[in-house]
């Protein structure tokens, strides 16, 4: 410890003291007996101790004890349209709130320095923008509008506030209406707003296709593959060969099947298994990617840049080119193909009981659909006919995965079964239908063979203490626990959670779970439930992960479409060839970090796109649909509206304002919005019919008003105005 902060601790020790009488530097200086000379160094540490929050100056001057956060942070600034905005600080569960007047001239996404308003720490901290150290965004994409001579791009992201002006000499002849990139040239403040050039034309707003680009282009997501990535691609796309088989377990063999989608390509998993002495022998099969995907090699950094596939409502955005993903790393069928795979014996209880992790060379009997699978499991005689040699092995994969699922629920693993949207499009890109996805016997059992394959691989390299990437989910925010614990009392719902620390077991919010299915409030729960917990993300630490309620957890059974599950394939099999040396391991401990949370941000951005997809697509879907009326179930309730999901996962909104009958309040206590005269209320779960009113194609929403009151047989009037 060095003389310097050898005095910073006997300040803040002497301040920290009950018997401290805030002082000022002078004072400081007396007491502290420093010499003259010595003076500016003092006056260095104190500054130094204020930004840091360990000491803090009052107006008169004195120094006190500081709240022990940093005066100035750095941290991302996100806008909000209506003027005001937020800072993401890394590191920090709570955002800062940044009023309208204190923004400074930020835009959204900038990087700055705050500093913290004191006396403003209500619900959330409030701050500052002291300085914008540099722009996160350069160029967006909007509608443009033309207006003599010059114009406007409005962007698609609501966060911009603020509409981009573009000079004529600059819009690269764009008419109203195109969709088009504006690269900003000056980010504006109070007074003046932002200027671009339009440097690409996407479209006419009208022109198929050209609203999911427009969303691609937003996100920045990479679409064509560089040329010299193509050619590597094509280059390494070679058939198996004896020198590739050399050194491998060859279980070419061993009965195998691929289950996917019907209109899966990339097939990066393969399943085995059979039963002996009592003993389930699961084999859990993985494309080896990295045979073909070398370490920094054009086609490794274009992959790590990607990050993962992105799976959009029309297409798909891969990780690697279409020469691997659907061609040699795809595990086709009749095909010799070289794998990563898990061996597992399980016994009668699900337990696993010896495990191998080996460089395989395989070959799949058949390609199944998890449609031609359930209707095995369903006991549908013309698909059991057909796949009669494999019928044994799917009744007893049904038999393997029902006990493993059962194990996993009694450690307290949550299953949020959610229906997912599944939107039909025509040539055009125009919806014709939007299915819920549901889930069968056949996905689960694929879901419950790669979470153990996923289990059994991370646990094995957290106890070689070898360098590794792990999926991890941490404990949700104690305060996020005691407001749901609230919330779900107002149906007669309660959670245990342990007195003092606000922490819960995944056990407690499973059980919640149990008690909801089947109940109206099932859906709204399990959403709420969700959303009190932290998202998954990838970590060089191996902490756990709470949802699934275990120790150990990794991603490696997809090395097609996730980074991640790539380079800790690189890693495993320099393990098994005893190559993990002190040097390798060295390399890794210093990449690792960096690859996971590139992969993390990666994978954010991905959700985010697929998200923006497919509420697009539900607006252009019911935008024909207006004066018609549907019935829904109460999804959410604000102050300044009530949310309706349909059957088909569309969701929509009834301002406040649009409550006729009544003057309506929000009860934040209650979650629920009544009215004042009446004391009609609306609550949530409740079935109410509602009759769609509008489409907003900026904002991606749609618009509901209560259905017209009808009357029953009885002559009286029903409850589609909500319940009294």
């Amino acid at each position: 410890m060095t003389a310097r902060d050898r005095r910073k601790n006997i300040i803040c020790e002497l301040v920290e003291d009950s018997c401290y009488v805030p002082m000022k530097e002078k004072e400081l200086a007396i007491f502290m007996q420093v010499n003259p000379e010595e003076r500016e160094e003092l006056k260095s540490i104190l500054k130094e101790l204020v930004e840091e929050g360990k000491l803090e100056l009052t107006k008169r001057g004195k120094y006190v004890k500081g709240s022990g956060r940093p005066a100035n942070l750095t941290g991302t600034f996100i806008s909000n349209a209506k003027g005001f905005g937020f800072v993401e600080i890394e590191g920090q569960e709570q955002d800062l709130f940044i009023p309208e007047e204190e923004v400074n001239g930020a835009f959204h996404k900038d990087i700055v320095t705050v500093e913290l308003l004191k006396g403003k720490s209500g619900k959330r901290q409030e701050a500052r923008i002291t300085a914008v150290l540099s722009h996160g965004i350069t160029s967006l994409v909007g509608t443009f509008d033309k207006a003599g001579n010059f114009g406007f791009v409005i962007p698609d992201n609501e966060k911009i506030a603020s509409d981009i002006f573009v000079p004529k000499e600059r819009s690269k002849g764009a008419v109203t209406g195109h969709k088009v990139v504006v690269e900003l040239t000056d980010y504006g403040d109070s007074k003046h707003k932002p200027e671009g050039k339009i440097v690409e034309i996407l479209g006419h707003v009208n022109d198929p296709g050209v609203d999911i680009l427009s969303i691609i282009k937003g996100f920045d997501l990479p679409v064509d593959f560089p040329e010299r990535v193509l050619n590597q691609a094509q280059r390494v796309a070679k058939d198996v060969s004896d020198a590739d088989r050399e050194g491998r377990k060859d279980l070419r063999h061993v009965q195998m099947v691929t289950i996917d989608g019907e209109d899966a390509k990339d097939l990066d998993d393969a399943v085995s298994l059979e039963k002996k002495d009592g003993n389930y022998y699961l084999g859990v099969h993985i494309a080896d990617v990295t045979n073909y995907v070398q370490e920094n090699s054009a086609l490794d950094r274009e992959a790590l840049e990607r990050g993962t596939s992105v799976y959009l409502v029309d297409r798909v955005i891969p990780m690697l080119p279409h020469t691997l993903s659907n061609g040699i790393c795809s595990l086709n069928m009749g095909e010799d193909r070289l794998a990563l795979s898990c061996l597992m014996t399980l016994d009668e209880k699900g337990t696993v009981t010896g495990y191998e992790i080996a460089e395989t060379v395989i070959n799949v009997n058949q390609r199944m659909s998890y449609t031609d699978v359930n209707k095995i499991l369903d006991g549908d005689p013309e698909t059991i006919k057909r796949y009669e040699p494999l019928v044994p092995m799917f009744r007893l994969m049904k038999e393997l995965a029902d006990i493993v699922r059962e194990k996993r629920k009694k450690r307290g693993s949550i299953d949020f079964d959610f229906p997912e949207s599944k939107i039909i499009l025509d040539r055009d890109g125009k919806p014709l239908s939007i299915k819920p996805y549901e889930r069968n016997a056949a996905t689960k059992i694929i879901e419950d063979f790669m979470l153990l394959a996923n289990e059994t691989v991370a646990q094995h390299f957290y106890w070689l203490e070898a360098p590794f990437i792990y999926r991890t989910h941490d404990n949700p925010d104690p305060e996020k626990v005691m407001k749901l614990a609230t919330f779900i009392n107002n149906f007669g719902y309660f959670i245990k959670v342990k007195s003092g620390d606000n922490e819960i077991h995944p056990k407690e919010i499973q059980k919640l779970l149990g008690k909801i299915e089947g109940t109206p409030q099932e859906a709204l729960i399990s959403r709420l439930t969700l959303r009190s917990m932290k998202k998954a993300q990838y970590t060089v630490d191996c902490t756990g992960h709470f949802g699934l309620a275990c120790q150990y957890y990794c991603h490696f059974t997809s090395p097609i479409r996730r980074y991640p599950d790539l380079q800790i394939h690189r890693i495993i099999k320099e393990q098994l060839r005893g190559r993990l040396l002190e040097n390798r391991i060295a390399h890794y401990q210093e990449i690792l970090p960096q690859v996971a949370k590139h992969s993390s941000e990666m994978e954010r951005r991905a959700d985010e796109a697929e998200r923006e997809t497919e509420k697009l697509k539900k607006v252009q879907y019911m935008e024909d649909k207006i004066g018609q009326i549907f019935e829904g179930v109460i999804s959410g309730i604000t102050a300044w509206g009530i949310y309706v999901e349909l059957a088909d996962t569309v969701e929509g909104m009834i301002h406040i304002s649009r409550l006729a009958g009544d003057y309506y309040y929000y009860s934040e206590e209650s979650y629920e919005m009544i009215g004042r005269d009446t004391g009609r209320c609306y609550k949530l779960g409740q079935r109410i019919r509602i009759m769609v009113d509008g489409v907003d194609y900026l904002q991606k929403s749609i618009d509901f008003v209560l259905a017209p009151e009808s009357e029953d047989e009885d002559g009286e009037r029903r409850n589609e105005a909500g319940s009294q």
